[in-house]
């Protein structure tokens, strides 16, 4: 895929999440790296189904990878 493809396709979702309070945003009441990690895969997994995971990055050391739900 493009990376300017890429970008735009993801754009409207890092607008939702841009300079805001994530505890405001419908479905992550509570934004652990976990939850927003799983909000995410809800959102993009429609777009990109070839999708195999999502990692998010707390700190250079710690994070979350989320590889949608087990069968």
């Amino acid at each position: 895929m493009d990376y300017t493809e890429l970008k735009n396709s993801i754009k409207p979702f890092l607008d939702i999440l841009d300079h805001k309070l994530l505890n405001e945003i419908p479905g992550l009441e509570n934004p652990t790296s976990e939850n927003l990690s799983i909000w995410l895969w809800k959102i993009i997994k429609p777009i990109f189904p070839d999708l195999v995971r999502i990692e998010l990055k707390e700190t250079p050391t710690s994070g979350v990878i989320y590889e949608g739900q087990r069968a």
